[in-house]
């Protein structure tokens, strides 16, 4: 059960649970900044025009293909 819960997904993008943490960790942080970055260009629009675009496409390079 715990190598089910814990360690079968990291394995499965050969990382360990620690490695996996940081990845997971530091990929929520960025969502949280693009999210923040969007919430001002909400308010001012000519603010981060560009940004939470170009960080989720990022994002995405980096994930897309992990695991297979």
């Amino acid at each position: 059960m715990f190598t089910r819960v814990f360690l079968s997904h990291p394995r499965s993008v050969d990382e360990s649970y620690g490695e996996h943490a940081m990845f997971a960790g530091g990929f929520a942080l960025r969502l949280f900044l693009a999210g923040g970055a969007a919430l001002v260009h909400a308010s001012v629009p000519c603010l981060f025009e560009k940004t939470a675009s170009r960080m989720i496409a990022e994002m995405y390079a980096r994930t897309h293909n992990r695991g297979r």
